[in-house]
């Protein structure tokens, strides 16, 4: 069951970090070429790959308490932002992403930017690929780093963000277009109720507690965080009607 849900969430959330690094990259190379976007790819690929290479295996001399506990704290931390952040978008507190928006602005920006070649290299269009794969790409090293070293499962964890990202980069290349359509704030949804499933569980047996049922706690935490947070959506646009009412 554990593997399952490390599957589920490693490809979701690196599918939400890979959409928003395509946007970007689509962006600048429709506008400037592909050639200095795709080796910025690249060069962004392979620092994040080593970053899982290295980091990944030097976990395996920690305490498996001790780093179940760190990492439980850390989903937690995360988690519990991108609930947080997912609740106020369905609530209408909160704008939601636009992906063609986002899209629009960054291909103004390119066509906008100089030419400024060096190592044969379109500079603008190598750095803002780069930056764009390797900042998104962070936060899916930490998710395949944490879930993939809690359950000794790197491998695992790497694989479902390599096929998410790979999902994305294909329907991506065949439409050329943001994926506009993909339910951003609902798979936000998901991945925060999962990275905050897994920091309560983790991080509660690396006090040395343990679960009544082990794994099947799992689904009781996930339920109980589902719950709670939909019963917050509905809360918080209630409250913003009655506010909209006596405005």
């Amino acid at each position: 069951m554990r593997s399952v849900f490390l599957f589920l969430a490693a490809f979701l959330a690196s599918g939400v970090e890979a959409v928003e690094a395509l946007t970007i990259v689509l962006a600048v190379g429709i506008t400037r070429g592909w050639r200095s976007p795709l080796v910025g790819i690249g060069a962004a690929g392979l620092l994040l790959a080593g970053l899982v290479a290295g980091i990944g295996p030097a976990l395996k001399e920690v305490p498996i308490d001790a780093l179940r506990l760190v990492v439980g704290f850390l989903l937690l931390t995360f988690g519990l932002q991108w609930l947080r952040k997912a609740i106020l978008r369905a609530s209408g507190y909160k704008a939601l992403h636009d992906e063609e928006e986002a899209f629009k602005q960054e291909r103004d920006e390119a066509a906008r930017a100089g030419h400024e070649v060096k190592a044969g290299l379109d500079w603008y269009a190598f750095t803002i690929s780069f930056k764009g794969v390797l900042l998104e790409g962070l936060e899916v090293v930490f998710i395949v780093i944490t879930f993939g070293s809690t359950q000794g499962r790197v491998g695992l964890a790497a694989a479902a963000a390599g096929a998410a990202v790979l999902t994305v980069i294909v329907v991506g290349m065949l439409v050329r277009a943001p994926l506009a359509r993909v339910p951003e704030n609902t798979l936000k949804f998901a991945v925060g109720l999962m990275l905050t499933t897994f920091g309560t569980f983790w991080a509660t047996e690396g006090t040395g507690s343990h679960w009544p049922g082990s794994d099947l706690a799992i689904l009781v935490i996930l339920g109980v965080l589902t719950v709670a947070s939909l019963g917050f959506v509905q809360f918080l646009r209630r409250r913003q009607r009655v506010a909209m009412g006596t405005a």
